[in-house]
């Protein structure tokens, strides 16, 4: 019976050697420049699915010419869309999935007819992108689902901060006018206590779809936390605020739950504040915050403008 007649030395020699193969593939493998081996090397490198299809865009422009390249998925409750270049007549349309499970869908579209074998590189292309992708998905939804409140399905308070930490950078840097507002549903302990916790969860989702109807595509909504809600508006000032103010103040006031033979109902107060100039997200959020304190203080179902300071 054959066996492994090597010595310990001869064994210990081996090993020097078999990592010496390796980190010569390991060289090779790193400093090589063709397509396929630079892919395989730029997608594993991030788990951004934004910064995982600009690599591949890149790349696959290298290999043969195209005009556009459109990806399009559903990540949990958001539609995630990416598009690189120009279109054209001609097209190519791929459903990206791997072990049963799907990964969006990939458009490529050029002025002239893709060849058979342009076809093919395509396709090998994209099996190389397919795992990275699987993993880029995958860690979206858990960023996803980190920052957005599991009953109204809208971002949460963790998402509003890095919103307003991003627009106070912006506003500070290019001048372009942010508004906050601040709702809060009015006597909503009295809804929970009158007709129950189910019937008062039903009415935080109502809210968030009337807050979705009630707002621009550019406005962002989110839950600040149990019966209160944020909307950040681009580019407005006080007197946008106010009108989306009303607006969704007048949405949440139609809202109408039916509880046997009564229906759960409220009425909501508004705080708008529209950002100073070098104003910390923390000062820009207090300020709103007390518009909305004198709303309520002033009788609620209505709207506060906080006081602008040039």
């Amino acid at each position: 019976m054959a066996g492994n007649n090597r010595t310990p030395l001869e064994a210990s020699s081996a090993r020097p050697a078999r990592l010496v193969a390796l980190r010569q593939a390991r060289e090779a493998w790193t400093q090589a420049d063709d397509p396929v081996a630079r892919l395989y090397r730029r997608v594993s490198m991030t788990l951004s699915l934004e910064t995982l299809l600009g690599i591949f865009a890149e790349e696959l422009g290298q290999v043969l010419p195209f005009g556009q390249l459109v990806y399009r998925h559903r990540l949990g409750h958001q539609d995630f869309v990416y598009t690189s270049g120009m279109g054209g007549p001609h097209r190519c349309d791929y459903q990206l999935n791997l072990e049963g499970n799907h990964y969006g869908a990939l458009s490529l579209t050029r002025r002239t007819r893709f060849t058979e074998d342009e076809l093919e590189a395509i396709e090998f292309l994209l099996g190389i992108l397919i795992c990275p992708l699987r993993n880029a998905c995958q860690y979206a939804l858990v960023e996803q689902a980190a920052l957005t409140d599991s009953l109204t399905e809208i971002p949460n308070k963790r998402a509003l901060d890095m919103a307003l930490a991003r627009d106070c950078s912006i506003g500070d840097r290019h001048g372009d006018a942010f508004t906050l507002i601040l709702c809060d549903l009015d006597y909503f302990k009295d809804v929970n206590d009158t007709f129950g916790h189910v019937i008062g969860d039903h009415i935080l989702k109502a809210t968030a779809k009337a807050l979705r109807e009630a707002t621009r595509d550019g406005d962002s909504i989110f839950r600040f936390g149990g019966e209160e809600f944020a909307v950040l508006l681009p580019h407005a000032d006080s007197t946008d605020g106010e009108q989306v103010a009303d607006r969704i103040r007048a949405a949440i006031h139609d809202i109408r739950i039916p509880c046997g033979d009564r229906q759960a109902r409220v009425t909501a107060s508004a705080g708008v504040a529209t950002r100073r100039k070098e104003e910390t997200p923390v000062q820009w959020l207090a300020r709103a915050d007390d518009a909305l304190y004198r709303a309520k203080d002033a009788g609620r179902n209505r709207t506060h403008i906080a006081h602008v300071i040039a």
